[in-house]
């Protein structure tokens, strides 16, 4: 049992103001708990945002060589503890132990190399037109993430955020906090200076609201739900400060007729399936000519078929559990929804796979002759629900796809490259994927409309904690 009953708040790990008000932390394959978190207060964000706010003016104004080797130390002993963090992440949110290892573990560790890079060759003062033009950094950043790729979230914020000169307080996610608190023992073992990084777990209406309404926090860079990235705007909108946000997504997964239509099909539905269906930029909604949905459907249970559900520990696994019985449910209630509604059951459905009666586990379930508005085309599932939509032309392939709030990604597959890139001109999405290609570590990731605003992710994200001075008068300085 692993309990964590401190934050770490400028330099050390310290006691909640208030007292211990413990959280038990379970492993939702087992649903026992696996260990416990202490629970902050408002009181313990002031602490670590007066921390942060007292270690600005020197950290910001050190030196980029030492930015540079605090990053390097930081890596250096992430690579030390990386198959660690790939057990707390596989144990406190279910990933499968390979995808733990091979994905959710490295990418915490490419973000920060990334950051590296990016600050090694970043200039961060430029003479241009006359003028002299500074960036620095943008000031104290409150930062809350996600549980469902945790040290992802983490780390694309934390990494550029140190090489930008910036402090920060984070609040991960209560549900997922392990991973974050190795971060901490990592960063506390580099050596950054003491207040430059604080940690205090807590809920969303407690610690996340003291945050986002914190006078000293210039900056709020928030990862969830749109629903909770409203109350973060809403709640850092009294001292205007920047808030960065990467929200929920419904993504347009169009199979055009000229893919290689199977194979597509197949690469989409093992996508939609990845990390259980818990990613908010999976393709949901996979979009198909009318003429071929008997074909995407065979093609899509054949992938669904494929897909072994079980103990993150098992060498076959593909998927594991969703994170919690909240989830569960909500999966549940949608594919119910789905049925009620009039789609058509592929395969999967309600209730729990066979032999699986301990742990959150979902049936890997793909709906066809689904429209788009039906419930399960609209809204956000966060599980390992596949949605096939029928349409009639290309004109109305890109209707469909746009016809939702989100905008956070986008997916093309086509045999012919130039009318991929031609229909993903037309898709109002942060990201397209043209024949399921893989995110990179240096492309800009964010949404347009309710999949939020701004980019993390590279150079692009490294530049959202940076704001910009024009220096006038100054000749050649």
């Amino acid at each position: 049992m692993k309990e964590y009953h401190q934050f770490y708040i400028n330099g050390s790990w310290v006691d909640p103001i208030n007292g211990l008000n413990k959280l038990d932390v379970l492993n939702p394959a087992t649903e026992e708990p696996i260990g416990s978190i202490a629970l902050g207060s408002s009181e313990d964000v002031n602490a670590a945002v007066d921390a942060a706010k007292n270690a600005f003016a020197s950290f910001s104004s050190s030196e980029k060589e030492e930015r540079v080797g605090y990053l390097e130390k930081i890596i250096e002993i992430y690579m030390k503890r990386s198959s660690e963090m790939a057990e707390a992440i596989s144990s406190e949110m279910g990933a499968p132990m390979s995808l733990a290892s091979k994905a959710h573990s490295p990418s915490g560790l490419g973000h920060f190399m990334t950051a590296l890079e990016t600050l090694k060759n970043y200039d961060f003062e430029q003479q241009k037109d006359g003028l002299f033009i500074r960036k620095e950094a943008i000031g104290v950043v409150g930062m809350i993430t996600p549980w469902n790729w945790p040290i992802n979230q983490i780390a694309c914020k934390v990494a550029p955020a140190l090489a930008a000169g910036c402090t920060m307080i984070l609040k991960p996610s209560e549900i997922a906090p392990f991973n974050a608190m190795l971060m901490a023992e990592i960063i506390h073992e580099a050596g950054i200076p003491d207040g430059v990084f604080n940690l205090v777990n807590g809920d969303g209406p407690t610690v996340g609201e003291a945050m986002s309404s914190h006078p000293d926090i210039d900056m709020m860079s928030f990862t969830g739900s749109t629903r909770a990235g409203i109350q973060v705007a809403k709640g850092s909108a009294d001292s205007v400060k920047r808030v960065h946000q990467e929200l929920g997504g419904k993504s347009p997964n169009i199979i055009l007729d000229d893919a290689d239509f199977e194979n597509a099909v197949i690469r989409g539905t093992r996508h939609m399936f990845n990390n259980s269906g818990q990613s908010c930029n999976a393709p949901s909604r996979m979009l198909v000519p009318e003429s071929r949905q008997d074909e995407a459907k065979a093609a899509a249970k054949k992938a669904a078929d494929e897909t072994k559900v079980g103990d993150p520990n098992a060498e076959d696994t593909v998927i594991g559990p969703v994170v919690s019985e909240v989830q569960f449910n909500k999966i549940q209630g949608l594919i119910e929804k789905g049925i009620e509604e009039g789609a058509e059951l592929v395969c999967g459905g309600p209730g729990k796979p066979d032999g699986l009666n301990q742990g959150f586990y979902v049936k890997p379930t793909v709906f066809a002759n689904v429209n788009n508005d039906m419930t399960i085309a609209k809204e956000e599932i966060f599980g390992p629900v596949l949605c096939i939509i029928p349409y009639k032309d290309e004109d109305e392939a890109i209707e469909i796809a746009n016809d939702t709030p989100y905008g956070l990604a986008g997916y093309v597959s086509s045999e012919n490259i130039d009318h991929a890139v031609e229909v993903a001109r037309k898709i109002r999405s942060g990201n397209v994927h043209i024949n399921n290609a893989p995110s990179g570590l240096t492309s800009p990731f964010g949404g347009f409309k309710q999949s939020g605003n701004g980019r993390e992710w590279g150079e692009f994200g490294f530049e959202e904690f940076l704001e910009i001075k024009s220096v006038l008068g100054a000749g050649a300085a």
